[in-house]
């Protein structure tokens, strides 16, 4: 009996073992992308995404590492006071970006460019580096992996207010609100994905006690706003751009940055303009056609006869690329049906409704290392047009 009853104690033990270790293997093993998004929708293009649908939730794949790209926030659709400063279409922050994975976290890092050291002396690129700081505006915990791809839980990123509605409501004594995730969702029509740009637009509601009038006299129920906000990713413009360096006499905008690595006897402070990107197909010839025209669209929704007025007067601009020997170098034309003018590959002359005539402004998206403008986005005042026609 005693070789039976020790041999049973062993066989236990062997089992019990085995199935502990073959525990530890599953826990540790990460379930693989493909198994994770079945049944999801998917959004192939710049950072493929996929919609669940029932649980409400965005799930983002990542695939590049090290690699900086532009993330950009806007607000499609505003809250539509002067006062109030909320406009629809309105361009908000944007920064140069780049996802580290340090174990089971990916973090959204934007490094800094405001100070910089333009040389190849590693030493000196470090210190500058390690100077000044860097802001990790996300992290995420990886759900599933694939070779070098993961997926990550993206919901929380997407739904929050980004553009700082709150802040902009209390800075203008409007009350005091918070977002009420009970009321907020995808606004999955205008989430859209393309092979140079990722776009999630979200419908975003804030509740608080209406304290100032604009709101009032702009929202129907003032204690709930509803806006919509958007993310894009967007792929840095390729190496060839030249940027040009800003002079004050000149009415341009411009950047500026501190580059550590300039010769003493230079101004440490870097400034260059904000510019399309334009170049003569024919270097040498008088005349010549762009190899990329500047095209913007003008708004749909601006109403006849404006629109073709709007069209008519943009387009005097192109004498300006003439006079300095450009042919047909910058166009106008209606905004296609198809266009999403938040798209950021298309410049867009945006027809923008305020309950009071309001201010017509320019503005744009521009990679932050150059200047080069990636989006330029016009908003003119609706109700400007009839005070002009009361003038005249």
């Amino acid at each position: 009996m005693r070789p039976v009853y020790w041999m049973s104690v062993l066989l236990l033990l062997f089992i019990t073992t085995t199935s502990a270790q073959q525990r530890s293997t599953d826990t540790a093993r990460v379930q693989t992308i493909t198994d994770k998004v079945a049944g999801m929708q998917k959004f192939p293009g710049y950072f493929p995404f996929y919609w669940d649908a029932k649980a409400g939730k965005v799930w983002l794949e990542i695939d590049k590492w090290n690699s900086e790209f532009l993330y950009a926030e806007s607000l499609p659709a505003g809250i539509g006071s002067n006062d109030i400063g909320l406009d629809r279409g309105q361009l908000g922050n944007s920064f140069i970006v780049r996802f580290d994975r340090v174990g089971p976290k990916v973090l959204l890092v934007a490094p800094n460019y405001e100070f910089r050291a333009l040389t190849n002396n590693v030493d000196e690129l470090l210190a500058v580096k390690d100077a000044f700081a860097e802001s990790t505006l996300w992290g995420f915990d990886v759900a599933a992996e694939e070779s070098n791809r993961v997926l990550v839980d993206a919901t929380s990123f997407y739904l929050r207010d980004v553009h700082q509605v709150t802040n902009t409501l209390q800075r203008g004594q409007q009350g005091t609100y918070r977002l009420d995730p009970s009321r907020c969702a995808f606004y999955l029509p205008n989430t859209k994905n393309f092979p140079l740009n990722t776009e999630v637009e979200t419908t975003l509601t804030f509740t608080g006690e209406p304290t100032g009038q604009f709101v009032r006299q702009v929202v129907p129920a003032p204690e709930a706003i509803t806006v919509r906000e958007r993310h894009s990713f967007v792929q840095l413009p390729p190496a060839g751009y030249k940027p040009r360096v800003f002079d004050p006499r000149a009415s341009f905008q411009g950047i500026a940055y501190m580059d550590f690595a300039t010769p003493i006897e230079e101004p440490v402070t870097k400034r260059y303009i904000e510019r399309h990107c334009l170049a003569k197909k024919d270097p040498s010839a008088a005349v010549s056609e762009a190899v990329e025209p500047i095209v913007y669209y003008v708004d749909r929704g601006a109403p006849e006869p404006v629109r073709s007025a709007l069209v008519e007067g943009a387009r005097w601009w192109n004498q300006g690329f003439e006079a300095i020997g450009y042919k047909d170098a910058f166009r106008v034309e209606v905004m296609p049906p198809d266009v999403d003018p938040m798209d950021v590959r298309y410049n867009v002359i945006q027809w923008v409704h305020r309950s009071t005539r309001g201010w017509s402004y320019g503005n744009s998206l521009t990679d932050p290392r150059t200047g080069e403008i990636i989006q330029g986005r016009v908003s003119l005042g609706s109700l400007r047009d009839r005070q002009d026609f009361l003038i005249a």
